[in-house]
C-alpha cells in the first residue's frame, strides 16, 4: 500500500501536487457551504479564489517581465489558493479592494521584499501580516474550521510525504503543543481543552502542512529546517504574547523566515549556456555546463532548484530540482540529465537550448554531503543519472587531495549508460577510491566488458567493502532503487542512522 502511494506521488511534481490539494480543499468547502456545513455563501468562496487568482496571475507576470525572469505560474496559483483559505469570502464589494491588495502583496514581496533576486518571506504570510499592521484586516484562518480538518489532515499526511520533511513539520507540531501546553499550565487554564482546541479550531495543521513547508523560504539542511519548525512552532502558540502584543499565525510565519534568511544562503543566479557546453554523454543522457555570473559557495552534493521559463508548459510545470554533478573546485556549474522519450515541455525546452537561452538556479539546499569526519569510511551507491552527486563529490576529492575511504557502486543498463568515467578512473588513481561498475542487462554487455554483471547484490558489497558494518552508506538513484536498497542494508544489519538517500522521482 506504502509504495503505491509512493508510486502515484511520484508521478505529479511537488509544486504540483500542493496546487492539486489546495484545489481539492476550495472544492470541498465549497461543497460543505452549499449543504449549509460550513457558515459561507458557495458563490462568494468560489468568486473570491478566482480573483486572487487573476489579480495574481496578473500581478506576477507584470513584475516578472519588469524583473526579466521567467513568471513561475505553479507558485502563483498555489499563492492564490492559499490565500482563498486563509481570508474570508467577500461579503461585499468594498471587500473586493482588500482582497485585491493581498494578492497584488503577495506577488509583489516575492520581487520588492527581496536581497540578491532571492525572496525571503513567504508571499501569503507578509500579505496578511502587511493589511494587518496597515489596513487592520487579519486573516480569519477560516480553514481550521472543523468540517474541514479531516480533508486537511489525510491531503497533508500525503503532500509531507511527497515533500519528505516529516522531521520539520513534526517539531513544529511538538513545539507548538508544549508550549501551549506549558503556558496554559502556568496561567492555571484547562490543559485539556488548550490541546483540544490547537488541534481542531486553530490552523495548526494547515499551517504546519502547508505554510512552513514553502521551500524558497525554508533552510536548507535538515538540522536548520528542525530549528525553524521549533521555532516557528513556538511563535505559532497563540498563548505567546508579549505585553498585549499576541502572536498572529502570519506573523509567527514571517519572523520564521527571518530566521531562515539569518542561518541560511539565500542565492539566485541567472545561468547562459556559453560556448556549446552541452554535452551528450551517451544514450539519453546529456551534461549541461553553465558559467555562472559569480563564484557559487556550496557543498559537494547539494542540489539546487532551476526554473526555465518557455511556452505552453505541460502538467509537470517549468521548475525542477537537479544536484550539481560539478565540484566547488570548478568554475562552472555543471548537471547531468536524462531525457527520456517522453520528455517534459521543461527537458524539451532545455535540450533546445542555445547560446541566448538562460535559465534560473536557486534554492541551494540538501544534506546529501559527505561527512566532516575525514576517517568515517564510505560506500556509494548510484543507478542511473544518480551518479551526479558523486560525480561531484568524488571531483571535489580529487581536486582537494583529499583521501577518503570510499567505495562506490554504479549500476546501469549498458555500458553506454554509465558517465563521469573519467573522473572516478582519476579517483582510482590518485586516492585509491574503488568503483564498481555492473550492468544489469547481461543480454547487452560487450564481450569485453570485464566489470560486473546484474544488479548490485549482499554479496557484492560484502565482498568489495568487508567492513560494510562500519560505513556510512550513501543511495542515489530512482525512489524504488534506494528505497530497495535502503531495505536491503537494513537486513544487512546496517543501521538506518547509517544510511543517507537521495531521491529522483523522475519527472520527465
Amino acid at each position: 500500500m506504502i509504495k503505491a502511494i509512493d508510486n502515484l506521488l511520484n508521478r505529479v511534481t511537488m509544486y504540483r501536487l500542493v496546487a492539486y490539494y489546495l484545489a481539492g480543499l476550495i472544492a470541498i468547502a465549497v461543497l460543505l457551504s452549499f449543504a449549509h456545513i460550513l457558515p459561507y455563501d458557495p458563490f462568494a468562496l468560489l468568486f473570491t479564489t478566482g480573483f486572487l487568482i487573476a489579480v495574481s496571475w496578473l500581478t506576477n507576470a507584470l513584475f516578472a517581465r519588469v524583473f526579466r525572469v521567467p513568471a513561475n505560474v505553479e507558485s502563483t496559483y498555489i499563492t492564490a489558493l492559499i490565500l482563498a483559505l486563509i481570508v474570508n469570502p467577500l461579503s461585499g464589494y468594498p471587500d473586493l479592494l482588500v482582497i485585491g491588495w493581498i494578492g497584488v502583496l503577495a506577488m509583489a514581496s516575492k520581487y520588492i521584499l527581496a536581497i540578491g533576486g532571492k525572496h525571503v518571506f513567504n508571499p501569503a504570510a507578509i500579505a496578511v501580516t502587511i493589511t494587518a499592521v496597515f489596513l487592520s484586516q487579519t486573516a480569519s484562518w477560516w480553514i481550521a474550521s472543523g468540517p474541514m480538518l479531516p480533508f486537511v489532515l489525510i491531503g497533508g499526511v500525503l503532500l509531507v510525504r511527497k515533500l519528505r520533511r516529516g522531521g520539520m513539520v513534526f517539531s513544529f507540531f511538538v513545539s507548538a503543543l508544549i508550549t501551549s501546553v506549558l503556558l496554559s499550565a502556568l496561567a492555571g487554564s484547562d490543559v485539556a481543552m488548550t490541546v483540544r482546541e490547537m488541534l481542531t479550531a486553530s490552523p495548526l495543521l494547515f499551517f504546519g502542512f502547508v505554510i512552513i513547508t514553502e521551500p524558497l523560504t525554508m533552510p536548507p539542511t535538515q538540522s536548520l529546517q528542525y530549528g525553524y519548525g521549533a521555532l516557528t512552532g513556538f511563535l505559532f502558540s497563540p498563548q505567546v504574547h508579549f505585553g498585549s502584543f499576541y502572536i498572529t499565525p502570519e506573523l509567527a510565519m514571517v519572523l520564521g523566515n527571518v530566521f531562515s534568511y539569518l542561518v541560511s544562503p539565500k542565492q539566485k543566479l541567472v545561468l547562459t549556456l556559453r560556448d556549446a557546453t552541452r554535452i551528450h554523454l551517451g544514450a539519453d543522457l546529456w551534461d549541461f555546463v553553465f558559467t555562472p555570473s559569480r563564484r557559487l559557495s556550496y557543498a559537494p552534493g547539494q542540489y539546487m532548484e532551476w526554473t526555465l521559463g518557455h511556452a505552453d508548459p505541460d502538467s509537470r510545470g517549468n521548475r525542477r530540482y537537479f544536484t550539481l554533478a560539478s565540484s566547488p573546485t570548478e568554475n562552472n556549474l555543471r548537471v547531468g540529465i536524462k531525457f527520456p522519450s517522453n520528455a517534459s515541455t521543461f527537458k524539451q525546452s532545455m535540450l533546445a537550448m542555445d547560446q541566448n537561452s538562460s535559465i534560473v538556479a536557486a534554492q541551494l539546499a540538501g544534506d546529501f554531503t559527505l561527512p566532516s569526519d575525514r576517517s568515517q569510511k564510505i560506500v556509494m551507491i548510484a543507478g542511473g543519472i544518480g551518479i551526479t552527486p558523486f560525480r561531484s563529490m568524488i571531483k571535489y576529492l580529487v581536486d582537494m587531495h583529499e583521501r577518503r575511504d570510499v567505495v562506490l557502486f554504479y549500476a546501469n543498463r549498458a555500458i553506454e549508460d554509465i558517465v563521469y568515467r573519467d573522473v572516478f578512473d582519476a579517483a582510482r588513481q590518485k586516492l585509491g577510491i574503488k568503483t564498481i561498475y555492473t550492468l544489469t542487462d547481461k543480454t547487452r554487455a560487450p564481450k569485453y566488458w570485464n566489470g560486473a554483471l546484474g544488479h548490485i547484490t549482499p554479496e557484492m558489497i560484502r565482498k568489495e567493502a568487508p567492513d560494510y558494518a562500519n560505513c556510512l552508506f550513501y543511495l542515489s538513484g530512482p525512489n524504488s532503487m534506494v528505497t530497495s536498497f535502503e531495505e536491503t542494508l537494513v537486513r544487512m544489519g546496517v543501521s538506518e542512522r547509517q544510511i543517507k538517500k537521495d531521491f529522483f522521482p523522475g519527472f520527465a
